[in-house]
């Protein structure tokens, strides 16, 4: 690798969590610092929220100040987004969330939707947002989603794009920035990638699978001997 493409590790983590780390939070970061500008005070909806992307959105919206409900498959996931510090936690298949959102924010709604998954979960997102809501979309996992123009303009809302390694290479300095940042928070120990699973690279494959089934919760590293 260019010098550039290395960046320097946290004092605080071991090579695992440097390899865990810098992705996920980057991209989480990007979304919610970069691109919806999130507030103190705010509610923030994290969905797949026990995915590595997930899980660094639940603990850079506390480090923003925001209030931050978590949604999750499993009860297992649930409770590390609560660890890493979700004020709340939603259950998919226990109750719609979009019924579980109204409930926690007495029908206000949220201000940030961060939604790695798209699909049915990004349509009933437009569902339980405040004015002025941005919805952040990360990735379609579940399908391409369909933005509801007649919720967008009744709601104020913006839907938002987020490519964080294309935005750096469009603008470096949001790079350095980003770098900066991170790193300062990972060595105050503020956030720390959850590494669910450390396996020698000769078990790549299952390590693949262990995503494929969605039995990861947080990063799968794969460990040189």
């Amino acid at each position: 690798v260019t010098p550039d493409q290395l960046v320097p590790l946290p004092a605080a983590f071991d090579y695992a969590q440097g390899a865990a780390f810098f992705a996920a939070h980057g991209t989480a970061w990007h979304a919610l610092h970069d691109r919806a500008q999130i507030k103190p005070g705010e509610v923030l909806l994290v969905h797949g929220a026990g995915g590595g992307v997930g899980l660094a959105a639940v603990e850079l919206g506390k480090v923003f100040g925001a209030t931050v409900i978590a949604c999750a498959s499993s009860e297992e996931k649930l409770e590390v987004a609560q660890r890493r510090g979700a004020d709340h936690g939603v259950l998919y298949g226990r109750e719609p969330f979009k019924d579980a959102v109204k409930r926690i924010t007495d029908g206000r709604g949220v201000d940030v939707v961060f939604d790695p998954v798209g699909g049915e979960i990004f349509e009933d997102s437009l569902r339980c947002i405040t004015w002025g809501a941005r919805l952040l979309v990360i990735g379609f996992t579940g399908g391409v989603g369909v933005a509801k123009t007649n919720l967008v303009l009744i709601k104020g809302a913006s839907v938002l794009g987020v490519r964080a390694g294309e935005a750096v290479r469009k603008n470096p300095a949001l790079g350095v920035t980003r770098q900066q940042d991170l790193t300062r928070l990972a060595n105050e120990r503020r956030i720390n990638p959850n590494i669910s699973h450390r396996l020698p690279l000769e078990d790549y494959a299952a390590a693949m699978r262990l995503l494929i089934d969605r039995r990861a919760i947080g990063r799968v590293v794969l460990t040189m001997r």
